[in-house]
């Protein structure tokens, strides 16, 4: 890892040392475009000792220390009216308990356009649906985002897709029509993540651009995941200040937890997941982010610290049972409402190229939060350093005061090229 380390600062200075030269032919479209980044990241995390899955992860230890290499490579051929689109993944993560190896396409389609109004794409495609930037509820045909770093790049599912646009021209309120069909099949050999196989499941998204308000109507049938439907929407009020936000219905969802004496409950009922929340952007450019989220098929603080009691009754017929329905538990955000703040500051004192911002996420229900400062330094060409701190805080019992770290120092360079 440190020579990986010098090597991305070499790079990055010899990048920087070249002389600025312009050339015309740089700018002209392509037939093949690539590119990509290497991301070297390192972390020590400090354990709770004290939460659960702490204990039901069979830790002995006080600290973790981690290192990852992310390869990302993007590429794209283009030849009249279809075009290639790959964007794969490679990384390496070790830590003093276990080393991991992963690779895979996260996308790999084909995609062709017959007329500027009409696309049709087929292969592993990563969807982005809903205007959540933390949580999407209607986000029905992709992979969770990570809240904590939601602009990650994510894998995407295999299926066939079209995307329908029509611009009106007639000066009326509504201005844009789009329809967006997808078939997702779900196999042995493809999508087998995503729900029950056996399975071609039908989605859709209907948008409009109506009264300066994007709005989205999102549905997906009964297959592989129990039928739902939602919408979403966003207005910019001022050219500050944006509002956005998401509802979704989910029909059939069965929803099984455990108390603290151990018994498992399971009921299937629908369930309502709904997101509202705005964007802010000061005259000294600080950026405000601010969302609350109502997560339908969470745990209510009571079943938490249910489940939490159970596992610290050191009783192993109990504990088992808990290790057993714990991945429910233990998924990021499991409860059931939650308050996302971001403040990020764009070159504070003057000092260019230099971002500092942090991020809470608090669950309401038991008042336990996590905290994230981070810096961000931009200023060498095609190079990204960062440095992030997190701090989980809650009284025993609790989803963040019962994580299985209590703190964490992580610090990532990406070099792009």
């Amino acid at each position: 890892m440190k020579r990986a380390w010098w090597l991305a600062a070499g790079l990055a200075f010899c990048a920087q040392a070249e002389e600025f030269r312009f050339d015309a032919s740089e700018f002209e479209k392509k037939p093949f475009e690539f590119g990509g980044y290497l991301e070297l990241k390192s972390e020590r995390a400090r354990l709770n000792r004290e939460g659960s899955l702490y204990k039901l992860n069979g830790l002995n230890r006080d600290t973790l220390d981690r290192n990852t290499a992310t390869l990302k490579l993007n590429a794209k051929y283009t030849q009249g009216i279809a075009s290639l689109n790959l964007r794969g993944s490679a990384e390496v993560r070790r830590d003093e308990l276990a080393s991991e190896r992963i690779s895979r396409f996260d996308e790999a389609y084909a995609s062709f356009q017959p007329d500027p109004g009409v696309t049709l794409e087929i292969g592993k495609r990563s969807l982005k649906w809903g205007k959540g930037y933390a949580w999407n509820p209607v986000g029905f045909v992709e992979r969770a985002k990570d809240p904590n770093d939601p602009e990650l790049a994510r894998e995407g599912y295999t299926m066939l897709t079209a995307d329908f646009i029509r611009n009106l021209a007639d000066g009326g309120e509504l201005k844009t029509v789009a329809f967006t069909p997808v078939l997702l099949p779900a196999n042995e050999r493809a999508n087998g993540d995503f729900g029950t196989p056996g399975h071609v499941n039908a989605a859709a998204k209907l948008y409009f651009l109506w009264h300066d308000t994007d709005i989205d109507f999102t549905w997906l049938g009964r297959g592989s995941r129990t039928p739902r439907f939602g919408l979403d929407f966003s207005r910019n009020l001022t050219s500050a200040l944006e509002i956005h936000g998401e509802w979704a219905r989910t029909k059939d969802v069965e929803l099984r937890a455990i108390d603290a004496a151990g018994a498992v409950t399971s009921r299937t009922r629908d369930v309502t997941s709904y997101l509202l929340g705005l964007r802010y952007q000061t005259e000294s450019d600080t950026t405000w982010i601010a969302e609350l989220y109502r997560n339908g098929t969470g745990f209510s603080g009571h079943q938490l610290a249910d489940f939490n009691t159970l596992v610290d009754s050191g009783n192993p017929l109990l504990v088992n049972r808990a290790k057993q329905i714990s991945p429910a538990y233990a998924r990021a955000n499991a409860g059931e409402r939650y308050l996302y703040l971001r403040a990020s500051q764009k070159e504070p004192f003057d000092i260019v190229y230099f971002t500092p911002s942090a991020t809470l996420i608090a669950n309401l229900d038991d008042r336990s939060w996590s905290l994230t400062p981070e810096l961000l330094y931009t200023g060498v060409t095609n190079l990204d350093l960062r440095l992030r701190a997190t701090w989980l805080h809650g009284k025993p019992g609790s989803e963040f005061g019962e994580k299985q770290n209590e703190r964490k120092l992580e610090l990532t360079a990406r070099l792009y090229f």
